[in-house]
């Protein structure tokens, strides 16, 4: 029999009711003939409420300690949903992240996921039962319990896939799939059936919140397929998967707030001395622009539950050498050759312009071109390029739907 992941974000498990539907969900899979392993998120907005409740004790927690209360609320769902699953008369077990033998590397908050050793579900699943995992979490390789960053759920979920060899990856969520802008912020935006890899990855990477970054990698690695769908209603979804690209231009417009720019000056040295620092908090540092003069990175600090203390360490370290600006965002405009369409970039700088916003830098890569921005002006100009570069693209051959 062929194994299918599922993977169930908060909002398709925030309560009983709605487990309960998962489990129907969950057994009509096990009963059309396929081996089953199901990775839950906690129920509903549980994580954002322990991290509120950790953060009335200490507005900078400890890292070790987040990782221990946060990991609770996976291990809640999937407690509740194999009993559910039992009730309805199907065999079900379940397993936190270090049982289903997820192994990471030492960081807490952010941990990679440096191998999968999914011994003891291949012999639960070889004895007909289904396997429910805690999502977001694993155990170092010291035995520490550790998590996989915010949208954890996901990179568990493909991970996992991938070592198991399963047939694909069903990832369930509010949303049924992957749309050319943020529904929220752009009212009109398109429905995309097709992605490849490398186009949902840069969309991850830019801040959509459909599939976690880091989970895509899983995917490709083990050429596992990806059905992005609606948990409660069933129609449309999105495919990822190797190599499919319908064109080039835009496909997406993607907004991310909560960004903070360090800008190192004196030159390389200096950088490095940042960069140094945030190593050593555990900051991620993403964009990094190493000028002869001046450089610079980007802290997502909308996910970085120390901030305070690591933003007081790069300047007791660094003085008046660094400067920190913080309540930045960025969008980023994702497609195949996009960065290089020099017509693209064109009216995209004058899209802006027009619109009177004042741009902090714009960079490019072959796939993406990512404007620096006030976090306010964010949603304005999420909605000018999706006008400018998505909306108006000819649809023939892309599949998109309005």
């Amino acid at each position: 029999m062929s194994i299918i992941v599922q993977k169930y974000g908060g909002s398709s498990v925030a309560d009983v009711e709605k487990i309960g539907i998962v489990a129907d969900k969950v057994v009509a899979t096990r009963n059309a003939g396929h081996q089953v392993v199901v990775v839950v998120s906690a129920m509903g907005k549980t994580t954002d409420q322990l991290l509120a409740l950790a953060k009335q004790i200490d507005e900078n927690p400890a890292r070790r300690e987040l990782d221990m209360l946060l990991t609770t609320g996976e291990r809640v769902t999937m407690a509740l949903l194999s009993m559910a699953i039992q009730k309805r008369g199907a065999d079900a077990l379940s397993f936190t992240g270090s049982q289903s033998g997820i192994i990471t590397n030492d960081r807490h908050f952010d941990a990679k996921i440096i191998e999968v050793r999914p011994y003891r579900i291949e012999d639960e699943l070889a004895r007909g039962r289904i396997v429910i995992v805690a999502g977001y979490q694993g155990m170092s390789y010291r035995r520490e319990i550790t998590t996989l960053g915010r949208g954890g759920s996901d990179t568990t979920a493909l991970a996992l896939a991938s070592a198991l060899g399963a047939e694909r990856a069903e990832i369930y969520s509010d949303v049924d799939g992957v749309y050319s802008a943020d529904p929220r912020v752009v009212t009109d935006a398109r429905h995309i059936p097709l992605l490849s890899y490398d186009e949902m990855q840069e969309m991850a990477e830019a801040g959509a919140k459909v599939l976690h970054a880091a989970a895509i990698e899983h995917a490709r690695k083990g050429a596992v397929a990806i059905h992005a769908r609606a948990t409660f209603a069933p129609g449309r979804e999105t495919i990822v998967r190797e190599n499919d690209t319908h064109g080039a231009g835009a496909r997406a417009v993607v907004g991310q707030k909560g960004l903070t720019r360090v800008r190192a000056r004196g030159g390389p040295a200096t950088l490095r001395s940042a960069l140094e620092v945030a190593e050593a908090r555990s900051i991620s540092a993403r964009e990094v622009d190493a000028g002869a003069d001046e450089g610079s990175f980007l802290v997502t600090t909308a996910t970085t539950p120390d901030w305070g203390a690591g933003r007081a360490e790069l300047e007791r370290c660094l003085g008046e050498h660094v400067r920190i600006e913080e309540g930045l965002g960025m969008v980023s405009v994702v497609g195949d050759g996009i960065g290089r369409d020099h017509g693209a970039l064109t009216l995209a700088m004058d899209t802006i312009a027009c619109s009177g916003e004042a741009v902090l830098r714009v960079t490019t890569t072959p796939l993406r071109m990512c404007v620096l921005l006030r976090e306010s002006l964010v949603d304005d100009t999420t909605r000018a390029l999706h006008d400018a570069l998505v909306k108006l693209r000819e649809p023939k051959g892309t599949g998109a739907t309005q």
